[in-house]
């Protein structure tokens, strides 16, 4: 049985060209930096979780609810073949429960805040915003995009930064854990326009500070899928 099956909807990512050299403290032992065309990306991701069921049963209070995380990508070698996966500098999550279920069971980095979203479709776009506070600071990621998905073409930018499918965490010492995200291939919204008001360096270190002046490389917006998150496996 899976550990966790949900939808994951809506996903807006900012992503930015940063220097490797501020993951490599974040970089689980055992797993490498997983580059696109010699670029090595951070994405910040807002989305929804809806329908979430834990080993099976919907946990009440605790089926619909906002994330966001920021994440970089990583690759390990297992029998021979690469695993392309993502690591999670910091999860955002409305609820305590997720949290203490994700940094007890997952070594992950989950933390509480408060937070909302809006879904808007208009005459000649979708508007998709997720919103959050954090040390009494509103933090705003918005995203305009068409109303109709396309398909996401084959060795493209999108779908590296979408077609990841482990993920990796540091536990204590040089423990890394393994867990496979299953989901099928995503499809993707054409941004027109994007807003971000966040606070990287408050969030998630002085290393991200520049991220608050800098252009993102891509913004994209997935339509999303259900997805199941599977059972950890230590390296």
């Amino acid at each position: 049985m899976s550990f966790l099956n949900a939808e994951w909807r809506k996903l807006a990512l900012a992503n930015y060209a940063v220097d490797p050299k501020i993951l490599e403290k974040h970089l689980p032992h055992g797993t490498e930096l997983d580059l696109w065309n010699n670029t090595c990306y951070v994405s910040l991701v807002g989305f929804m979780f809806l329908n979430t069921k834990l080993l099976g049963v919907p946990v009440p209070f605790h089926i619909n609810f906002e994330e966001v995380n920021l994440r970089f990508y990583v690759k390990t070698k297992y029998k021979g073949e690469w695993r392309r996966g993502v690591v999670f500098i910091k999860e955002l999550v409305p609820k305590p429960a997720l949290t203490f279920v994700a940094n007890t069971v997952y070594q992950e980095h989950y933390q509480t805040v408060p937070m909302s979203h809006q879904w808007q479709e208009h005459q000649e776009y979708r508007e998709v915003t997720y919103a959050w506070k954090y040390r009494k600071e509103n933090n705003v990621f918005s995203v305009k995009a068409n109303l109709q998905p396309e398909q996401i073409p084959a060795d493209s930018e999108t779908e590296f930064i979408t077609e990841h499918y482990w993920g990796y965490t540091q536990a204590k010492g040089k423990t890394t854990y393994e867990y496979e995200v299953t989901h099928p291939r995503w499809e993707a919204y054409p941004v027109q326009e994007y807003n971000i008001d966040v606070n990287f360096a408050a969030l998630y270190g002085e290393e991200f500070k520049e991220l608050s002046e800098m252009q993102p490389k891509s913004v994209m917006l997935a339509k999303g899928s259900q997805i199941t998150v599977e059972n950890k496996r230590r390296l």
